[in-house]
């Protein structure tokens, strides 16, 4: 089977099947989210998960909460300000969603709230406490004060507004103190009332928690037992006095923003002049404009007054109750991250270290290894040092000519990047694509893009429909062996980000292989040229040829079904949204195929309706490291397309509006692992949540034997041995 038995040069879009989608088969992809951030939560109130991990799942779901509404919530506002009604199969009109996210999350919150209040007595046990400040005794409070008057007072900038000064901007995720103040006017006995705010620049030089056990030896000379912080906003507000004097402060309050931050790429055209802007300036342009986007959310605290909230709300403009959040305590829980800094190891993960894969030896080149046969990596599990090895060895290697890669997130601090640069120091020939439209990582991109130019490296920003994100993981290394040339490729499910392969979970194929080769330079081809009819022998490349692929594969197994065979599809990824893919499963469900899936994130299907999905289930798994890999299973594919693995979910962008690319697994013997992976996690009955048909998710309890996929993994990089299978080396 090949991408011209598949292709249809007639369309880009498969015509969907008869299943037709609608409110009782197809879940609202934003509620779908937040379902997602319940499960995270859940991780909070987990015994078994040490109690610093416990307080890092808050912080987890805090943040993408604000991603959530920078991202997702501002389309839906829009479209309810334009009177757009329903547009997607889930039948909610913008209005009604906005409701139902605005209650969902109000009750996500309160729970949220809930769970860290219980965390913060636990912590307390163990003599680490985030205090009021009336907890302190009078010689502690001094110090305070005199680290506010010498590292706080001087950053701070209070700004009035009053009949000549207009409302002051408000950055987005900006945390702030409204405050009235009281002036007295002697002449006449009169009082009037004022108002400013002051910003409270976290992460400009302030830290969210202040360290007591560094601030009270300091300033006061004073011992500290256990681990003591305070929120910087209550030290900022007990110590207003000093930034009004001759003022009375009436009141203070926090207030925090959230803006519209979703970039609009789809302005670079420039109809006048017929042609591209520059796209280093749309992507700088864009990325200042995300400070400025309207207000999606302000969150204040349940104790505010009437009048400063009012104030605050007719001052940043918010048009809609929904837009505002009451919060039972302080605002802002990704900052709690910042708990990681507790030397308490007893109550974190005890520490991992990836191991090493065998095939791979110091005595013996990258490319050696790679010659000898294909590689597989799961990573965290298995380090990501080979990864970088294979960009080093590359950059060094007298024989390498040519090394390509696409770059879609680093990383503030990146190896491969370095390389890459050491690369062009070394006279070799480096072409990069730089993923500049990268959501939230569009400055650190363009930073390592100059810097990469400067050396010399040839790189570009995307194809020549700039919309089309390249989310593609691949690099190519042209090595000169003999009188001959060989070429060496990765391929990859996450990004080339040293951090994250610590964090997330991925897979990694290096090869030789002539054919993926062969694929990899026609498809750096096609990004760094104009070949939009470009055709590929190995690799499933978005947005052309996938969805053309994926479709006739679950074709496959629902002929093998309907001729009495046994039909199974295993799908693992983050996200299912997109809508032809669905019809499929459900057609496929229906002629009796077996269908497992395993989505961390979103699912817009819902499995076992009766006549409709009783034969698929859904399992999402949330745990110590971020489930990331994409992995595809068809039981009845020909062998070279029987477990296909890339860096698309089945998602509309990804399977339209991204390049993309998914690759074979050729080799049978790592077949067999990514079999034993998969079967792996479809049995975890730890960490796993199973979908059900009332669209809710329920987590799976041990009914025996506990099986924890990851900690499995940890112990053995591709999990349980199949049946018939001895212990193969790793």
């Amino acid at each position: 089977m090949t991408n011209d038995d598949l292709f249809n040069e007639d369309t880009r879009t498969p015509m969907p099947p008869s299943t037709d989608l609608t409110p009782e088969t197809y879940l609202n992809r934003e509620l779908s989210l937040i379902d997602f951030q319940k499960r995270v939560l859940e991780l909070a109130t987990d015994e078994n998960i040490p109690l610093l991990e416990r307080i890092k799942f808050i912080a987890i779901v805090g943040n993408n909460l604000d991603e959530f509404f920078m991202v997702r919530v501002p389309g839906y506002m829009q479209k309810m300000r334009m009177g757009i009604g329903r547009t997607r199969p889930d039948g909610y009109l913008p209005s009604v969603l906005m409701q139902q996210i605005h209650s969902e999350v109000n009750e996500l919150i309160k729970e949220q709230r809930q769970t860290l209040e219980h965390l913060f007595s636990l912590l307390r046990t163990e003599n680490i406490a985030i205090l009021d400040l009336q907890d302190l005794s009078n010689e502690e409070r001094e110090a305070v004060r005199s680290y506010f008057r010498t590292e706080v007072f001087p950053i701070l900038t209070p700004l009035a507004s009053d009949h000549a000064r207009p409302f002051p901007f408000i950055s987005n995720l900006s945390l702030n103190l409204g405050i009235y103040l009281e002036r007295h006017h002697p002449d006449t006995d009169e009082r009037s009332l004022e108002f400013a705010r002051i910003k409270v620049p976290v992460g400009d030089g302030l830290p969210r928690l202040v360290n007591l056990n560094q601030v009270l030896p300091q300033y006061g000379g004073l011992p500290v037992e256990g681990h003591k912080f305070l929120w910087i906003e209550d030290v900022i507000t007990d110590n207003l006095d000093v930034m009004f004097p001759g003022m009375t402060i009436a009141e203070a309050h926090p207030f925090r923003v959230l803006r519209n931050s979703d970039i609009d790429y789809e302005l670079e055209w420039d109809e006048d002049e017929e042609k591209m802007l520059d796209v280093a300036s749309i992507i700088e342009h864009g990325v200042r404009e995300r400070r400025f986007g309207f207000v999606v959310r302000i969150s204040v605290p349940n104790t505010i007054s009437e009048r400063m909230l009012t104030h605050l709300v007719r001052g940043l403009e918010i048009r809609d109750e929904r837009e505002v959040y009451l919060i039972d305590g302080h605002l802002g829980t990704a900052n709690l991250f910042e708990f990681a800094s507790v030397d308490r190891p007893d109550l974190k993960y005890s520490a991992y270290v990836p191991r090493f894969p065998e095939s791979f030896s110091p005595d013996t080149s990258i490319f050696e290894a790679i010659r000898h046969q294909d590689i597989l990596v799961h990573h965290p599990y298995d380090s990501f040092t080979p990864v970088e090895e294979f960009f080093k060895q590359a950059a060094h290697d007298p024989a390498v000519l040519a090394i390509k890669a696409t770059l879609y997130r680093v990383g503030k601090n990146s190896p491969v990047v370095q390389q890459l640069m050491e690369a062009r120091d070394n006279d070799k020939q480096v072409t990069v694509l730089v993923e500049l439209k990268a959501r939230f990582d569009e400055e650190n991109n363009l930073e390592w893009a100059r810097q990469m130019e400067a050396k010399g490296v040839h790189v570009l920003y995307g194809v020549e429909e700039l919309p089309v994100k390249t989310h593609a993981k691949v690099a190519l290394v042209v090595r000169r062996e003999g009188s001959g040339i060989n070429r060496y490729v990765h391929l990859g499910t996450g990004n080339y980000n040293a951090s994250t392969a610590r964090l997330y979970t991925d897979l990694g194929l290096l090869t030789n292989n002539v054919e993926i080769a062969n694929d990899a330079n026609r498809l750096f081809n096609r990004l760094t040229g104009y070949a939009p009819e470009t055709q590929y022998d190995r690799l499933q490349v978005a947005p052309e040829y996938l969805i053309h692929t994926l479709v006739d594969l679950v074709d496959n197994e629902i002929e093998a079904a309907q001729a009495g065979k046994p039909a199974h599809l295993i799908f693992k990824m983050n996200q299912l949204e997109e809508d032809v893919m669905i019809q499929k499963l459900y057609q496929a469900s229906q002629a009796g195929v077996q269908v497992d899936l395993i989505v961390r994130g979103l699912c817009c299907l819902i499995p076992g309706l009766p006549g409709i999905s009783d034969n698929i289930r859904v399992i999402s798994i949330v745990g110590r490291f971020l489930e990331h890999s994409r992995v595809y299973y068809f039981q009845n594919a020909p062998h070279d397309l029987k477990f296909l693995a890339g860096s698309a979910d089945l998602m509309r962008r990804n399977l339209y509006n991204r390049v993309e690319v998914v690759f074979p697994i050729l080799e049978e013997r790592l077949r067999e692992r990514l079999m034993r992976f998969l079967r792996t996690q479809l049995r975890d009955n730890t960490f796993a949540w199973e979908l059900r048909p009332d669209a809710k998710y329920y987590r799976r309890q041990p009914n025996g034997v506990a099986i924890n996929s990851q900690d499995i993994f940890m112990r053995r990089s591709f999990g349980l041995l199949l049946p018939t299978q001895d212990e193969p080396s790793e």
